[in-house]
């Protein structure tokens, strides 16, 4: 009997033995921070993000929710700025005022098939690789190991703005970039000042920026000075136009084009000595890429996909800056609404800029900046017209105008227009000189809704800002612009989707005390999204520009 239990016995301690060998491999890889230690450790990690759950709004509870609001509006009208700015995260949404929160409850978005719905996609992207590491036998790019950044986040169906911060907060405190192939002072310098933004010394007033706008004042205005202090932008010059190096200045993806001008025409951050730098931009158009190479009607886009493909394998190599990091230290900036798909492949690794920037569309915090989009009118003067009504004659509750593209805007003219006439819900409007109407229709209300059209962004979210209307965001899984710094519960509206029915009665519920504060901080947060011919310190170019430091500081690793 002894005999036969003893090959069992054997072969239990070996394999208790090989289960204690890779639990100490593991805790090794985590206390020493080797690569793919995140990875290891994600193997046994269980705690996620649960999904929203869903609900349907009844009549009865709209009632119940809109008197709850009231009540926690008034009780909670209390500036941001008598707080202080010290901890990493002072003036973050968590202590808004509770009706934004409970108004705004996590309930699943409108259901397409109870509605008339037009795909969210304009085109479809039919690829012949598998996935995004496929590349040609010649190419240049070095095969580079996966980013040091765990398991992916989960993120719901519907991602409220409230997860949205959760997801924001966890990928600064665990996403990391690749550890570079071989060391460089750059690298030491950015951890440098990762250091000095969580030390930052506590700021609770400066007379040029408005502390209730911003997640932290302090750390902000240190992360500020030292991207002016230090960060180096190597610009690189290959490439032919129209596709590189041609700014498009005009229309509604305008903001790709004056960054690519103004940064190229830059003297103080970028340098000509691509060792000095931080990071590295990629300069083509988005906008540019679709109107050379799209074949109208072509059911795919895979040649502007090859086109950025064969960009940067020319980049990898002639220069050895991208295979030292994978392209992390890369950025590019990119309005037009196809960009995340047709940089999500060869291009995922880099810092992305992007006007549509969807949670759903692999919209990765802690790496990606979501990009303001503006709509820039006349190249001569970038901003236009400023300021509107006071906010005793803003006669209109809530306005929206603007073609029927996407699934929602027709569910929103379905529930609103010609039906009441606090709420002037349009269509297209017809043209007027300056597009006068527009936006004397924008000077003159409330609340201005920016409701999503084939994807998430809208023009009408920095419209409403440069109008000083509250923008009232219907776009679920949509990420603000410069969701690091801002706290845009502070000057904006978050409303789901699915609450297009109860629009009016959610923003009734909005106290009058409550909307003034809104308003008079939106007229504080403006400077931060206005295009200048020379740009100016904490204007649009600075901001983009500051998102992007700011996410490559907090993600860097050495080797």
């Amino acid at each position: 009997m002894g005999i036969t239990i003893l090959p069992f016995q054997m072969a239990s301690k070996r394999f208790l033995c090989l289960i204690s060998i890779i639990f100490a491999i593991i805790l090794g890889f985590q206390y020493l921070e080797l690569p793919y230690s995140n990875i290891l450790f994600s193997l046994f990690y269980t705690n996620k993000i649960p999904a929203s759950e869903s609900s349907t709004l009844q009549d009865e509870h709209v009632l119940d929710v809109a008197n709850k609001t009231r009540m926690s509006g008034e009780e909670n009208i209390t500036s941001n700025s008598e707080q202080k700015s010290g901890s990493p995260y002072a003036n973050s949404p968590e202590i808004a005022p509770a009706y934004l929160n409970s108004a705004l409850s996590p309930i699943t978005k409108v259901n397409p098939d109870n509605t008339t719905t037009v795909s969210s996609n304009d085109y479809n992207v039919s690829l012949s690789r598998n996935d995004g590491n496929a590349l040609d036998k010649n190419s240049s790019i070095n095969s580079v190991p996966t980013e040091n950044q765990g398991s992916p986040l989960p993120v719901p169906e519907v991602t409220t703005i409230s997860e949205m911060n959760e997801l924001l907060l966890r990928s600064h405190a665990s996403y990391r970039s690749m550890r570079p192939r071989w060391s460089s002072a750059v690298d030491q310098e950015l951890l440098q000042a990762r250091s000095k933004i969580e030390n930052a010394p506590i700021v609770e007033n400066d007379p040029n920026l408005y502390a209730p706008i911003f997640r932290n004042l302090s750390m902000f205005k240190r992360s500020y000075e030292l991207m002016e202090e230090t960060l180096k932008v190597y610009v690189y010059r290959e490439g032919d136009k129209p596709v590189l190096h041609s700014p498009y200045l005009v229309g509604v993806y305008a903001s790709e084009g004056w960054f690519m001008k103004l940064v190229e025409d830059n003297k103080r951050f970028v340098t000509e000595d691509p060792k000095m730098a931080h990071l590295f931009y990629l300069p083509f158009s988005s906008v540019m890429l679709v109107k050379t190479l799209y074949v109208p009607g072509s059911p795919s886009y895979e040649n502007l996909i090859q086109y950025l493909h064969d960009y940067v394998d020319m980049i990898a190599g002639k220069h050895p800056f991208w295979n030292r990091t994978g392209g992390a230290d890369h950025f590019l900036v990119a309005c037009q609404d196809w960009a995340p798909s047709e940089t999500k492949l060869h291009m995922a690794k880099c810092i992305r800029a992007l006007c549509n920037a969807d949670v759903k569309n692999e919209f990765v915090f802690g790496k990606d900046v979501s990009l303001p989009e503006t709509h820039v009118r006349y190249a001569g003067n970038p901003t236009g017209e400023l300021g509107g009504n006071s906010a005793s004659n803003r006669t209109t509750l809530a306005f929206f105008a603007g073609k029927l593209h996407g699934y929602l805007r027709p569910i929103l003219l379905q529930h609103w227009a010609n039906k009441d006439p606090d709420m002037k819900i349009f269509g297209k409007l017809p043209k007027s000189k300056g597009n006068k109407d527009y936006i004397n229709h924008m000077k003159s209300s409330k609340y201005c809704l920016c409701a999503k059209g084939f994807e998430v962004n809208s023009p009408r979210v920095v419209e409403a800002i440069f109008y000083e209307c509250v923008p009232v965001i219907i776009s679920d899984n949509f990420v603000p612009p410069f969701f690091e710094v801002l706290n845009w519960e502070s000057f904006a509206v978050f409303i789901l989707e699915k609450d297009i029915p109860n629009l009016k009665l959610i923003l009734l519920s909005i106290p009058e005390k409550r909307y003034l504060l809104l308003q008079k901080r939106l007229k504080k947060v403006q400077q931060h999204f206005l295009w200048h011919k020379n740009p100016i310190k904490y204007d649009v170019f600075h901001m983009i520009l500051h998102s992007i430091w700011y996410n490559r500081v907090f993600s860097a690793t050495t080797t």
